[in-house]
């Protein structure tokens, strides 16, 4: 597996504040990765190192195999760091021209890029006419233009509609699709569930969890449980090595599972113990619960 992007220790302060701290990850080819976290967590101030467009304090990077120099390497990376910033009398089209003209490419790419996005047929229409989900998607058509083997995004959906950010969502998978690694940075955690293949969550700075999304969500899942017999219940739960946080939510009990274990197995158990269960759910935790907890286990 090819990699693209390698980050060791890196890390950024703004005087006493330490917006980023030893963050380490590694990017390969042909994934989505996302950085997930909330408002103030490092996550553009991580894709500004790397990008060269902020000083890191410590620590390296290295793009490719560490043999090209950043400058050099930078022409094979989009981005998409800030807002759309074109002439807004020009057309979608003259704007792309000056794009191609100062990445010194050709303008036969624009039609191609346009279509990718869904603007072809408007691209003799002026910027200034354009709604902010297609300033958007005119943004990535730009930061295509050169082929790059990896688009950067930093909060690619922010202040869309529903639309809009459906509209994008399905853009960025359609570009992985064609085999271009993709970084974006997100503070919504439906975003990187739906669009990212790895995650790399922050928080104040510093990594909690880097991995696939899929292994992130792959917990056992956990019980809902309702019983006349509680506290026999809850007694055997606690001395039963398959389960681990054993919680009482409203009227029922909520017991997390660590090894895997069917319900109809489950309620078989019960029943040979004497407990008669009147509520078994089994469900998986969610994406949001997995950040939940994962944020919870850190010291503040």
């Amino acid at each position: 597996m090819k990699t693209i992007l390698t980050l060791q220790n890196l890390s950024k302060n703004y005087g006493y504040v330490k917006a980023v701290q030893d963050l380490s990850f590694t990017i390969e080819k042909g994934n989505v990765y996302g950085i997930l976290g909330p408002n103030g967590s490092g996550k553009s101030t991580t894709l500004g190192m790397v990008l060269n467009v902020v000083n890191k304090t410590s620590g390296k990077f290295h793009w490719f195999d560490g043999n090209v120099a950043v400058h050099d390497a930078l022409k094979k990376v989009g981005a998409i760091i800030e807002r759309p910033n074109f002439y807004p009398y020009m057309s979608a089209y003259d704007n792309l021209k000056l794009v191609c003209k100062i990445k010194n490419v050709s303008v036969a790419k624009i039609d191609e890029k346009l279509a990718v996005v869904g603007l072809l047929e408007r691209k003799n229409s002026k910027f200034r006419t354009y709604s902010l989900g297609m300033k958007q998607r005119l943004a990535i058509a730009s930061a295509l233009l050169n082929d790059p083997e990896i688009l950067i995004l930093d909060e690619p959906t922010n202040g869309l509609d529903p639309q809009g950010i459906h509209q994008i969502r399905e853009i960025i998978k359609e570009i992985a699709a064609q085999g271009t690694t993709i970084l974006l940075a997100s503070h919504l955690l439906d975003e990187v569930e739906k669009v990212c293949s790895h995650v790399v969550i922050l928080r104040k700075g510093q990594k909690i969890y880097s991995g696939r999304v899929d292994e992130m969500v792959a917990s056992q899942g956990f019980f809902e449980l309702q019983t006349e017999k509680e506290d026999q219940l809850i007694s055997f739960l606690e001395q039963d090595a398959s389960f681990g946080t054993i919680k009482k939510e409203d009227d029922k009990i909520i017991a997390f599972l660590t090894a895997p274990l069917s319900a109809a197995d489950f309620n078989q158990k019960m029943f040979n113990q004497g407990i008669v269960l009147s509520h078994l759910v089994k469900r998986k935790e969610s994406l949001e619960e997995q950040f939940l907890i994962l944020t919870e286990n850190q010291s503040n």
